[in-house]
């Protein structure tokens, strides 16, 4: 499903102004088509957790493929005024954006990988112009599918198994929030998705149950089960803490009771209220002593990984969560913060000129060179994640430092196993890359899980999985930095 398919318009001004007025710079100033490397990466892993989930590379392509200004954007640019009511834009660099194809080389790291901070989840090189009009779009998309693929696998595994519902579409920040969340969610580890639309759109499995109002529009607790019974003799999961949560399990169970002869299949309740341990043990009770053991007990209520956690732990009943708002918003962290940098550009001679962008923080310091990022495995699944500039040669001695503490350095035997991450998504424009299913991009983030630690998959203070530069790119940007602060330019905080 391409992403014009769900909005029926370009999206060659998704963009924040400022892309397009550096845009005009560079042409004005004959650089438009100079070979540039950009970077996108984040800086930290979200929710004070130890891995993150990349996601949305499939909705970036669909981006990419169409990349074209139209004769409506292109009318709306020329409507833009300066300061001085002049055109901000003149003909002819409209003319230019009329004619432009894209044509970059984009590097990517599949969706469902587990990455890390400072590491490139995508790679632009091409004309400066194109791969700077691309950065927001991209960063929006990326940023955000990322960011809900994270959380929802963080809920997932502290579910250890049991399904995950996605049931946060009302709580979504509008539309595109609400089918980029339940498309992320599905990736991450959510079982199905109460969206209808993104369930039409992406083919995510479906589920839902029946609101309070339903019960509230019949003269009984029991008439409204009755009454959805018949509807859905296959299919029914009762909602039964409208008015008193134990008693509204034992009208389940008449009702039941009353449909058996009919076919009727006890699905599952759901609670949405209340002492969830307290409620799902007593109800479990009573749906056993009734003989139905195959029942489940749906939960929900604003539920993260935390209260799921401590759900089980006090001995819940529970064993399918609906989880909403702090899913699809990502509630205790509502952006990821990923950035894209310029990191090389190339000049006349054909060599490339390697950029820095400084900063007081050194986290906020880029990594100048053309990046790559290699994985090395041991018997035991994921042992480290070497960042290292592609245009260099590689020493034959491989350590990794930390780029936040250079004290923290890790060596690499030599012949241990590796994969780089990076795979050719589009040459010089043309799409090179065949997205997975999404059940398959679904099923390769627990196989990524499983090739990390316990420690790094913990909520409270994980421990850090070894991801950093290559020690001779990292001792080449230290000399950058130091080099750069001499000449006097300035830093940016």
């Amino acid at each position: 499903m391409k992403l014009n398919d769900i909005y029926a318009t370009s999206l060659s001004l998704l963009t924040d102004l400022y892309q397009l007025t550096m845009a005009y710079g560079y042409w004005k100033q004959g650089m438009a088509e100079q070979e540039a490397v950009f970077h996108l990466y984040f800086r930290k892993n979200p929710f004070k957790g130890g891995y993150t989930v990349a996601a949305g590379l499939a909705h970036a392509i669909n981006y990419l493929e169409q990349l074209r200004f139209q004769e409506e954007d292109l009318a709306y640019l020329a409507s833009l005024k300066g300061s001085r009511q002049q055109p901000l834009f003149e003909p002819a660099f409209l003319d230019y954006l009329r004619q432009m194809r894209f044509t970059c080389d984009v590097d990517a790291i599949p969706e469902g990988t587990v990455v890390f901070p400072n590491e490139p989840l995508i790679r632009v090189r091409g004309p400066l112009l194109q791969a700077q009009l691309i950065e927001t779009p991209l960063l929006t998309i990326i940023n955000f599918q990322t960011l809900i693929a994270t959380k929802a696998a963080r809920v997932a595994d502290a579910a250890k198994g049991h399904r995950v519902v996605e049931f946060g579409m009302r709580r979504a920040q509008g539309i595109d929030g609400a089918l980029a969340a339940s498309r992320a969610a599905y990736i991450g580890g959510a079982a199905a998705t109460s969206n209808v639309l993104a369930g039409k759109l992406f083919g995510i499995p479906l589920s839902g149950t029946h609101a309070h109002s339903w019960v509230q529009a019949f003269a009984s607790e029991q008439e409204a089960f009755r009454a959805y019974g018949e509807a859905f003799p296959y299919d029914s999961v009762f909602l039964v803490d409208t008015y008193n949560t134990l008693e509204g399990v034992k009208k389940a169970i008449a009702t039941a009771n009353e449909l058996k002869d009919q076919g009727f299949t006890f699905n599952a309740i759901r609670l949405d209220s209340g002492d969830l341990t307290y409620l799902s043990v007593e109800a479990r009770k009573l749906l056993d002593a009734a003989g139905y053991v195959n029942t489940n007990i749906v939960a929900s209520n604003d539920l993260d990984e935390h209260i799921i956690t401590s759900l089980r732990q006090e001995g819940s009943k529970v064993n399918i969560w609906g989880v909403g708002t702090q899913m699809v918003t990502a509630y205790d962290q509502p952006a990821l913060g990923g950035v894209y940098k310029l990191a090389a550009l190339q000049q006349e001679n054909g060599e490339w000129s390697y950029k820095i962008k400084l900063s007081e923080q050194l986290a906020k310091t880029s990594t100048p060179g053309i990046l790559q990022v290699r994985r090395f495995y041991n018997e035991n699944g994921s042992l480290a994640d070497m960042i290292f500039n592609e245009a260099e040669k590689q020493p034959e001695r491989v350590v990794i430092v930390d780029p936040a503490d250079s004290t923290r350095r890790k060596t690499i035997v030599p012949g241990t196993a590796f994969k780089d991450l990076l795979v050719p998504v589009f040459v010089k424009g043309e799409l090179q890359y065949a997205p997975p299913a999404l059940p398959d991009i679904k099923a390769k983030v627990q196989q990524e899980l499983n090739t990390l630690h316990e420690s790094i998959r913990r909520y409270l203070n994980p421990h850090s999985y070894p991801a950093g530069l290559e020690d001779s790119l990292h001792q080449f940007k230290i000399d950058l930095v130091l080099k750069l602060k001499e000449q006097g330019n300035s830093t940016e905080v």
